[in-house]
């Protein structure tokens, strides 16, 4: 298992979703919704917030398409990780970037706010740091499962 803190991020065009481990890497907890107002504010958000969980790992959404492949969205993701990754360097920042295939985790996070019976207007706050939730959840869940495995 890694140790310390992972963050799970869903990159959207209006808005990103951040999700951040537990200290022992087994559960995912929503943190912030950053509005994107321009690439290199919200990564300079996202940066603050892998300094202030002294995250070492974070695992992005990777938009593929039904079938597999990339699509449209995975360019929208590279350009927002590009610039996150050049914060990085501005800050001093090392962490381990890991993709993971998101497809539908925006589906699984509107199901789970359904039927939590969150308000509309709530889920559309909510939301995209759901995502970012079963993102991190499902990466925490593959790295316990092969520790298992030995």
């Amino acid at each position: 298992m890694v140790s310390g803190r992972m963050l799970g991020v869903d990159v959207g065009t209006r808005r990103v979703g951040v999700a951040v481990s537990d200290p022992l890497g087994t559960m995912a907890m929503p943190v912030e919704t950053i509005e994107v107002r321009g690439l290199p504010g919200a990564a300079r958000r996202l940066v603050e917030l892998v300094g202030q969980y002294e995250a070492g790992v974070v695992v992005v959404g990777w938009p593929l398409d039904m079938r597999g492949r990339e699509g449209v969205a995975v360019e929208r993701v590279r350009k927002f990780m590009g610039a996150f990754e050049k914060a990085l360097v501005g800050k001093g920042h090392q962490v381990e970037v890991v993709r993971w295939d998101e497809r539908l985790t925006t589906t699984a996070a509107e199901r789970s706010l359904l039927k939590a019976d969150v308000s509309r207007q709530r889920r559309k706050e909510a939301i995209d740091q759901v995502a970012a939730c079963h993102i991190l959840q499902g990466y925490m869940d593959r790295l316990r499962i092969e520790s298992e495995r030995g």
